[in-house]
């Protein structure tokens, strides 16, 4: 007897990695293990030294597949066992060590778009839709479009065993939220990872493509984003905690936004619920600044933040290390622990 193990990686597309995956077949009872692959054909090697490595890190049911399948989550190596180039992960891991001790929590709100055809879902046919209003957490054929796809995504999320926190529609047809978290650096951005497999595998049975353009229609229409929710054992008690991380955010702000997607100057541009690029603010309640503090978190005087930076094509692993080394840092150096 055997199953089906899906190996899925992230290659060497730039801009912006894309998600790669390949099936092996392997014997019941047997481990999916370290398994190889040709760089040279995504961007990770050249042709006269191609193999590279995948390393599994992250194992859960396939949904699609059904019965003893599974996703893998894999690591880039190279041949010597050293992380390739492209592995953020490996990186994480190392912070994510450093700092256990101040038990850091993320939740990701990943928007993304349908298109069909060159165009977004919902879109006529040489020419555009209402303004964006009552599209957002929308009802009805004239204002929702791509449910269908949603609800299986979902669906396939819980039976894989991630953690999928919610849906919801976004403001712009064909434009679609889901959360991941709340959970560890390395937990939230495995899961995370493996949601958008099943994201972009899910919508190709409707021959709809989903994608993470943080700008997918220029103009009056908002972007996509990656809100990252973040706290430490110390903020989730605390209210100094949490101004710590924002300060030490204010601090780190170019570096920041220089890893949290391609494209963040179309999107973060001061409108559409959003703060300027380059410049950095946070606030109570408020939606246009950098970094977000709940209302309720402020009632209670402890609780979590909310970057509002992070663009819909940001690396989970990357958004997860910046701000867990330089929140965790600070709140180290503060005795905020």
């Amino acid at each position: 007897m055997t199953y089906k193990a899906e190996y899925i990686w992230i290659d060497g597309t730039e801009p912006t990695a894309k998600l790669r995956s390949k099936t092996k077949v392997l014997a019941d009872g047997a481990e999916p293990g370290l398994w190889g692959f040709d760089g040279s054909s995504t961007n990770q090697a050249t042709g006269h030294s191609s193999d590279l490595v995948l390393k599994p890190v992250f194992v859960c049911p396939d949904p699609i597949r059904g019965g003893d399948h599974v996703l893998v989550m894999c690591e880039v190596l190279h041949t010597d066992m050293t992380p390739h180039a492209t592995n953020t992960r490996a990186a994480l891991a190392e912070v994510d060590e450093r700092f256990a001790a101040q038990e850091p929590w993320f939740g990701i709100e990943q928007e993304y778009t349908f298109f069909k055809e060159g165009r977004p879902l919902g879109f006529p046919l040489g020419g555009f839709p209402a303004p964006q209003g009552g599209y957002y957490c929308g009802v009805g054929a004239d204002e929702v479009f791509g449910r269908d796809i949603v609800e299986l995504h979902l669906d396939r999320c819980l039976a894989a065993g991630l953690k999928i926190s919610g849906i919801n529609a976004e403001v712009m047809p064909g434009q679609w939220e889901f959360q991941v978290g709340p959970g560890g650096p390395l937990e939230v951005g495995d899961h995370m990872w493996v949601a958008r497999w099943l994201l972009y595998r899910t919508a190709e049975e409707f021959d709809v493509a989903a994608t993470l353009d943080p700008k997918p229609v220029k103009g009056d229409w908002n972007g996509a984003g990656a809100h990252t929710n973040f706290s430490t054992k110390a903020m989730r008690e605390g209210y100094e905690p949490i101004i710590t991380a924002c300060e030490a955010l204010a601090d780190n702000a170019v570096e920041h936004v220089k890893h949290y997607g391609h494209g963040i100057e179309d999107r973060l541009t001061g409108h559409h619920e959003t703060a300027p690029w380059d410049k950095f603010s946070y606030g109570v309640s408020d939606r246009g600044a950098s970094v977000r503090i709940p209302w309720q978190v402020e009632v209670d005087k402890c609780g979590y933040i909310e970057d509002r930076r992070p663009n819909a094509n940001v690396d989970p692993y990357l958004v997860t290390r910046l701000i867990t080394d330089t929140c965790c840092s600070a709140l180290e150096k503060a005795g905020q622990i």
